[in-house]
């Protein structure tokens, strides 16, 4: 019976998600999402927190960077608002595991996953900046990357990116 019950699922199986904008004591709920909010990284800290305490073992970070431009550069800036909120994750709530979203969208002025060259998104591009991202994270001390955008060949880019450099568990 236990092989072919219904699935279960519990606390080990939660990833909170959360979503880190520049500032100081900053707590904006989101609109299209009631009791969504987005937060500092003081704030942000204090909410892994709880959520830690809730026994929730992870949680993946979103970035609302503080300038959006075509090229989504603030996604691979190691002082960007993600690396600044995965290393105080880490210096804070140390057992959280911190997951990171790894996309352009957010980054973006336009809202696409990827570089978009005279209205054709440009893939081969737009995986170099992907890496460069996930690469951020990882130096910050994020403990897994999770590429969500579209683009042909990004994973196993980001892999080889990571063994690289000396990533091989994240």
């Amino acid at each position: 019976r236990r092989m072919v019950r219904e699935t279960v699922v519990g606390v080990d199986d939660l990833i909170y998600p959360l979503f880190a904008v520049h500032g100081t004591g900053v707590a904006r709920e989101v609109a299209s999402m009631p009791g969504v909010f987005q937060y500092s990284v003081d704030r942000l800290v204090k909410e892994a927190a709880e959520v830690a305490a809730l026994g929730i073992p992870a949680v993946i970070l979103f970035g609302v960077p503080r300038v959006k431009d075509a090229a989504g550069s603030e996604a691979s800036d190691d002082d960007g608002i993600i690396p600044l909120a995965v290393r105080a994750l880490k210096d804070q709530v140390p057992d959280l595991a911190v997951i990171t979203d790894v996309c352009l969208c957010e980054y973006t002025d336009h809202g696409h996953c990827g570089l978009v060259k005279d209205g054709v998104v440009q893939n081969d591009p737009t995986v170099e900046r992907l890496v460069a991202e996930a690469l951020a994270h990882a130096r910050a001390g994020a403990d897994m990357v999770a590429p969500s955008d579209m683009m042909d060949g990004r994973v196993g880019a980001i892999r080889r990116a990571l063994d690289d450099a000396g990533f091989p568990d994240t």
